[in-house]
């Protein structure tokens, strides 16, 4: 039995997405021939490429009427074909020698998104900052806006659903139906990108002669790439046992009803995926296995259930890392620690060691069961990936990195000598004292992420989030004086918000930026998923769930809709909100009372 690992377009471009180098490497390790291929940076480096170029360029000659996207291409395709190139090498640490051309204004063709270069401060312009960076940042920003036009170019002119991080999402957003997704795999007319899906994966298929093939569906920007794939497996190699598994089926799968689905694929697995993989393989019962006869419900024993969780070592011989392009479309430090770089990605514990917050999805594994890995294992893990690959730089993708897990490592890597470099996400609770942040930095930790939520204690307190704003701020105070980047992941609109608590929210915000204990943030809108307390309790939270439609057969189920009576304009807010961080992050209005950014806001 030889498998073959697929992560589907698009994800992410700098870095490989954890499922298929930790699933490989488990394979490995219990003696199965298995590889991986990364589709998401194939296709991308298919688009971005002489011949992306010359297939875009097509594409606008045949418009008719010509749109003035096509318009603006065709002036400069001559530019955006000879430069690709040496942007796309440059970007991937190929070729340092451009970052002198390249960090000069006017050398390369400028679309839209070179715009915010040429914004005053005021506005938010971003020239005074990228001014105080060296030759190679300002290179490298230049280069990423390259990126970012063709981007735009490919999805207005080859497919209009493909973006840098995601590919036909909206296929897959809030989807009970099979239906959207199927129109687009057997439409009689596919897009160019569609077909360069089909090249890549029947390229892959030749390559490894696989006998089993397996998806990871992550987000919902990668379900209709993922499905795209299994089509060409289909056509191209009949007899090769397809499976999915991954995010997106954890957590919107889990209702699947849809039989056409397994027209695609004869196996989806659930949970973290270890233990239905070695009951496919044969090497261990089936457990959490859906086919088209049912699902596999035979249950782990409870040693497997509450053993420690052991942290993989991941695989990554079958990619080459200096094909991955280091973007960075922004200034903020915290945000480039998300799109540049080549990141190893590790998981320290399997679930949360909190657990309880209504708006999470406690309902299901990945969340719920807590295990936490023994430190020197972990350790270990982490050096034999870096031996492997020779990078040192490591993102923990943990829910909520646990503050005696992390003194275990940190002493441990100090312990050793080692020095590697790492960030994740935490909470912000009062375990987090200036002793243990001083000994992460020291250990190489260069910051975190962490829910703040509403930022409000009434809030807090009602989503039953164990923090308060006073522990909040202390928190972020000992890791900003320990050296840490501090981001903080904020939520407007959860039910029962007032418009009046939002403001105040924002001035705790805006304080915490103006006494230097955050460096980063972002609102997003609250939303309500079924495996959630709220979901299961509305009432306390005086909404009433949209229950969800009696569809049948159905595909997928996660977020619902919700009534709340009385509720502000939470749509105008998060307006506001968006406006207020954005010059934070830029130290611009700080001084201003909150109410300014609400100001013509509609």
């Amino acid at each position: 039995m030889s498998v073959l690992l697929i992560t589907p377009p698009m994800v992410q471009i700098n870095t490989p997405y954890a499922a298929m180098p930790v699933l490989c490497g488990f394979l490995k390790q219990r003696g199965v021939e298995a590889h991986q291929v990364d589709l998401s940076l194939e296709t991308a480096l298919a688009l971005f490429s002489p011949e992306g170029i010359d297939q875009a360029v097509a594409a606008a000659r045949k418009q008719r009427p010509r749109t003035a996207v096509a318009d603006f291409l065709l002036k400069r395709a001559n530019a955006y074909r000879q430069w690709v190139g040496p942007v796309v090498r440059f970007l991937q640490g190929r070729a340092p020698e451009f970052a002198w051309l390249l960090s000069r204004r006017g050398t390369l063709p400028e679309g839209p998104h070179f715009a915010a270069l040429d914004e005053d401060d005021e506005s938010g312009g971003l020239e005074t900052e990228f001014g105080l960076f060296g030759v190679t940042d300002k290179a490298k920003v230049m280069a990423s806006l390259f990126i970012d036009d063709l981007a735009q170019l490919f999805s207005e002119l080859v497919d209009r659903d493909f973006s840098l991080a995601r590919y036909a999402e909206h296929l897959a957003l809030a989807a009970p139906s099979f239906d959207p997704i199927l129109e687009r795999l057997t439409a009689s007319d596919p897009t160019l990108l569609d077909l360069l899906i089909d090249r890549l994966t029947r390229e892959a298929l030749e390559r490894f002669r696989p006998s089993m093939v397996g998806i990871t569906l992550p987000f919902p920007g990668t379900v209709y790439g993922a499905f795209r794939i299994a089509s060409a497996v289909r056509r191209f190699a009949p007899d090769t046992q397809i499976v999915f598994g991954g995010g997106y089926v954890n957590s919107e799968l889990l209702d699947l009803s849809d039989d056409r689905v397994f027209a695609y694929v004869d196996a989806i697995c659930y949970g973290e995926g270890f233990a239905p993989w070695l009951g496919l393989l044969g090497l261990g019962p089936m457990v959490r296995i859906r086919t088209r006869d049912g699902m596999c419900a035979e249950a782990e024993s409870a040693d497997a259930t509450k053993a420690r969780y052991e942290v993989p070592v991941s695989d990554y011989s079958d990619l080459r890392m200096d094909r991955y392009l280091a973007m960075a479309e922004t200034a903020n430090p915290m945000h480039r620690l998300w799109s540049d770089g080549h990141w190893l990605k590790v998981q320290l514990a399997n679930g949360c060691y909190w657990h309880r917050c209504a708006f999470c999805d406690l309902a299901l594994d990945y969340i719920a069961r807590y295990a936490p890995a023994d430190a020197k294992q972990a350790v270990d893990a982490m050096l034999a990936m870096h031996d492997a690959t020779g990078i040192s730089a490591f993102h923990f993708t943990d829910e909520a990195l646990p503050p005696a897990l992390l003194r275990a490592v940190s002493t441990e890597l100090l312990d050793r000598g080692e020095r590697l470099v790492w960030w994740g996400n935490i909470r912000l609770d009062r375990s987090f004292t200036a002793e243990l942040c001083q000994l992460m930095s020291e250990a190489g930790c260069v910051g975190v992420s962490a829910g703040l939520e509403c930022a409000n204690d009434r809030l807090l307190k009602l989503m039953n989030k164990g923090i308060t704003c006073a522990s909040a701020r202390e928190a972020c105070a000992h890791l900003a004086d320990a050296g840490l980047m501090v981001h903080v992941y904020l939520m407007y609109g959860f039910p029962t918000e007032t418009e009046k608590e939002t403001y105040a929210a924002l001035r705790v915000v805006r304080d915490l930026f103006r006494d230097g204990l955050i460096h980063s943030a972002y609102w997003h809108r609250f939303a309500l998923t079924v495996h959630s307390p709220i979901a299961k309790n509305p009432e306390a939270f005086g909404i009433r769930p949209h229950l969800p439609d009696p569809v049948q057969p159905r595909f997928a189920l996660n977020e619902i809709g919700y009534d709340e009576p009385g509720a502000p304009d939470h749509a105008r807010l998060g307006k506001g909100l968006a406006l207020a961080v954005y010059n934070y992050m830029q130290g611009r209005g700080l001084d201003l009372p909150v109410s300014r950014w609400f100001e013509d806001v509609r």
